[in-house]
């Protein structure tokens, strides 16, 4: 084998993605590539995949080491690649075997394709946005700086964690009653099932479901979309990238919360929680091979009618 590692990503939950995975390890150490997988993964597989035909993750190979990891599964699998690689400069490239797929860069018939760049080395790489969430319990008097900003909670930190797409704030059995502030300012309290606060990315995923906007991935922003709000102000907010979006739980609230972060990463909120959450400093590396624009991957995902378009690129009119 070179001195090159490809991580792959997988699951055992659906034929097409075992078969995948089979197809990849194979097409990767033909090529002279180590296939790297993590422990985990390397179990699941285990019935499909002799050990001796895949290095495993941290064990046997370095993060820092892995050149790029190929994700073969839906926008969940690749969520689970982003926890792996958390904190690396490693890009990630998925292979769509889901449903929509946001985040997925080529679709399973493109997989030999898809191989093919990787191995050559063919592929740009994006960042995009992630959050920076912590969950407190504050004190009675809280910390703000001279220009009405806070600057850091002093209560009893709850959790300190982190979301590519969204931090969502949710009920657990009756309905919530939250506070809603931007850059340490009360916005409006209301009574609702939850509030999701979201990037760009996660605009097309729980935001989306939630009513929210649908936000390019370049624009640097965070959103609050409300989830069944009982509140005339209801409408979803997008805000600045260097703003701090805040969700308390009142007193007067029916019962606990919870908080989600992609859905993946759950943590119970008591009465009187905050959750905090800002842009973080490590954005998340997608690989792309194509070049196609976001518009387009929006119609197509989304099977949207264009029917009757009648502009040209780049003519003003």
């Amino acid at each position: 084998m070179s001195g090159r590692s490809v991580l792959v990503v997988s699951h055992t939950a659906r034929p097409e993605a075992i078969e995948a995975t089979t197809v990849a390890v194979a097409k990767l150490r033909d090529a002279g590539v180590t296939p790297v997988m993590h422990a985990s993964d390397r179990e699941e597989f285990a019935p499909h995949l002799a050990a001796e035909l895949t290095a495993e993750l941290d064990t046997e190979v370095e993060v820092s080491n892995i050149e790029i990891a190929l994700v073969l599964g839906g926008d969940g699998t690749i969520l689970r690649a982003a926890e792996l690689l958390r904190g690396s400069a490693c890009p990630i490239l998925g292979v769509n075997l889901g449903h929509v797929g946001f985040l997925a860069e080529a679709e399973s018939h493109d997989l030999s394709f898809t191989l093919d760049r990787v191995l050559a080395g063919q592929y740009s790489v994006e960042e995009r946005m992630t959050l920076e969430v912590c969950a407190y319990m504050p004190r009675a008097e809280a910390q703000i700086d001279a220009g009405g900003v806070s600057v850091a909670h002093s209560g009893e930190v709850i959790t300190r964690t982190w979301a590519v797409n969204e931090a969502s704030v949710e009920k657990r059995g009756r309905m919530l009653e939250v506070a809603l502030g931007v850059d340490a300012r009360p916005l409006s309290s209301f009574g609702c099932d939850g509030v999701v606060l979201a990037t760009p990315t996660g605009s097309t995923a729980y935001s989306f479901s939630a009513g929210g906007p649908v936000v390019w991935p370049g624009v640097q922003a965070l959103l609050a979309v409300p989830i069944a709000a009982h509140a005339l102000f209801n409408r979803p907010l997008v805000v600045g990238p260097e703003s701090v979006l805040t969700v308390e739980i009142l007193p007067q609230s029916g019962g606990l919360g919870v908080l989600w972060c992609d859905g993946r990463r759950r943590t119970e909120l008591p009465v009187g929680a905050v959750v905090e959450v800002r842009r973080s400093k490590l954005p998340l590396r997608l690989a792309r091979i194509d070049e196609a624009v976001f518009t387009d991957r929006l119609v197509n995902k989304f099977h949207l009618p264009v029917t009757g378009w009648r502009g040209e690129p780049g003519v003003a009119r």
